[in-house]
Parts: C-alpha cells; sequence; structure tokens
C-alpha cells in the first residue's frame, strides 16, 4: 500500500510495478484447492519468546528457505526495528489522532525481516528490513510485501478485536495475516497464485501461528465454508470493484476494507464498506492508495 507519492518513491515504485507485471505473466491462477501444509514438527519460535539469531535460522530451515544474513546484520536488523516502531506510531498517530496499542503490539511481537524473501527467484533479502523511507517489496510471481506503513495502516483501519473472525484476500508475502492473528481469533487468506500460494503456506507453522488457514483459489468468491461469515474482509490488492460474494460473507456490523481502481494506475481510492444490523451495506472513501491488481474472476466485465 502506498500513501504519498514523493519522487524517490515514484520511481521505486515504478521499477517494482516492472517486476511485478513480469512476474505476473509467469504465474498461474489456480483453481480452489487448499494450500500445502507444512512439515509437523515443533515450532522453532512462538510470539512472545526471544528472537533470536538461531531462533530464525530455525525458522527459516523449518519453512523451507534458505538465509544467507549474517548474525552481525540480524543485530543491526533489531536497532532499526525499534526506530521502524516509532515511525509506525508516530504514522498512526497523525492519521487516526491515537495508535492502537493492539497493532502495535502484533507489530514488535512478529519478525518482519522473515517475510522478506523472493519466492520466484528463492532469494532471501532480510538485510533490507525496517527501510528507513518505507516502500513495497517484490516477492516474485507479480506480488509484494506491502510497505509497512501501509500495512500498519489498514490493520488499525480494520479496528480488529480479539474475538473476530478475519477474511484476507491476497496472501502475498503473508504478513498481513500474520499481523493480524496476534489480534483477531482466526484468519484465513487466499491467494490465487499457486507456487506463491503454497510455499507461503509453510511459513506460519515455525513461528507458532496456529489460528491462520490458508488455501490457493480466487478470492473473488471468499471463503464461503466459513460458518457465520466474516467480521473484517481486508483485501490486499486493487479490485476494479467489490465482489458480491464478499459482501455476501460480511457480518452485520462487520468492515470489509478494500482498494479499488484500475490496475498499475493512479487514481486507485481505499474504501471502507460497513454492513449494519440489518444487513444493508454502507461504503465510504477512505484515501489514495496504490496497489497490485487483484486478479481472477474480478478482471472479468462485470455482468
Amino acid at each position: 500500500m502506498a500513501i504519498k507519492f514523493p519522487r524517490r518513491f515514484v520511481r521505486a515504485l515504478a521499477v517494482l510495478c516492472c517486476l511485478l507485471a513480469f512476474g505476473a505473466a509467469e504465474a498461474q491462477a489456480a483453481s480452489l484447492a487448499l494450500a500445502a501444509p507444512a512439515p509437523n514438527a515443533q515450532s522453532a519460535w512462538s510470539p512472545g519468546a526471544p528472537w533470536s539469531y538461531k531462533a530464525f535460522q530455525e525458522s527459516m530451515r523449518q519453512s523451507g528457505r534458505q538465509t544467507t544474513l549474517p548474525e552481525k546484520d540480524f543485530h543491526e536488523l533489531q536497532a532499526r526495528k525499534t526506530v521502524a516502531m516509532e515511525a509506525i506510531e508516530n504514522y498512526l498517530k497523525r492519521r487516526f489522532g491515537k495508535a492502537d496499542q493492539n497493532v502495535l503490539r502484533a507489530f514488535r511481537e512478529l519478525p518482519r525481516e522473515y517475510y522478506h524473501y523472493d519466492y520466484q527467484r528463492q532469494k532471501p533479502f532480510a538485510s533490507n528490513c525496517y527501510e528507513a523511507e518505507p516502500k513495497p517489496w517484490a516477492i516474485g510471481y507479480g506480488s509484494a510485501l506491502s510497505d509497512y506503513l501501509g500495512q500498519a495502516y489498514m490493520t488499525q483501519l480494520a479496528k480488529p478485536r480479539s474475538g473476530d473472525t478475519v477474511l484476507e484476500v491476497g496472501t502475498g508475502s503473508g504478513f498481513q495475516s500474520s499481523l493480524l492473528s496476534r489480534i483477531v481469533k482466526e484468519v484465513y487468506s487466499v491467494e490465487i497464485i499457486k507456487p506463491l500460494g503454497t510455499e507461503v503456506a509453510k511459513i506460519y507453522k515455525p513461528l507458532g501461528l496456529e489460528n491462520v488457514h490458508t488455501r490457493v483459489g480466487d478470492g473473488y468468491f471468499g471463503w464461503p465454508e466459513v460458518k457465520g461469515g466474516f467480521d473484517i474482509i481486508m483485501v490486499t490488492c486493487a479490485a476494479r470493484y467489490v465482489s458480491p460474494e464478499l459482501l455476501k460473507q460480511l457480518k452485520p456490523e462487520g468492515r470489509l476494507i478494500v482498494p479499488i481502481g484500475q490496475p498499475f494506475r493512479k487514481g486507485q481510492v481505499l474504501y471502507v464498506f460497513t454492513k449494519d444490523k440489518a444487513g444493508r451495506v454502507h461504503s465510504h472513501k477512505d484515501m489514495g492508495v496504490f496497489f497490485i491488481p487483484m486478479t481472477g474472476k474480478i478482471m472479468e466485465s462485470k455482468s
């Protein structure tokens, strides 16, 4: 998610869009199918436990990914995280008047460097984590890890609560679903790109994140098997319009956060849809954003 467009950011985003467009052309959308589970092993780490270099290496190993990060660089990242957390808190205060402490806690608990990985090239880039100027990072197959300020913003905008059941459309790196999992009861996440969704499904168990459920499929259709629907639906890619299937699965008094606009163009707007107790749907514009496009049925002509 992009909030504003300073020149350096726009140049970086233009390069990223080229990479994403190239990766998207190589990816194949999959039919609805459960993503492969992680190997049956004891988690390398759990939220709240000390995050050490050894825990990082073992978590990466258990998730089936390589890491080349030197221990010295690992400790430098932890120092940079402190600075990034201050930036997140200040940003949320500017945008909302105050920062949600649960959102800040979730960010502190998660090791973001664990999610900096290019799945298409099988290449980690953890050393770039907690960058001073937040930006999106290509992770292969046309997908991206959104900038951390944007992810913090969308999380607080969704107003997550401890008893909520959440649907995420666009698993991507897995960071957003992991973040939400530290606040809510259950998170369901759908990824349309089969090789990405299958590999990212393996990253949760090593971190002890047992309340995240993933599968490969078209997020346009949501996850209708979940009885009762969802308190929050968060779409992390730009849709041409809001899927009626998602609105059906939104609970009364629920919130659907979705960027709407044309692929790879300015003018995308983040919308918040709500459903009242009577089932009537309301919406309002929140802010201008820039996301990679949602693919699948949403790209067909609206009937």
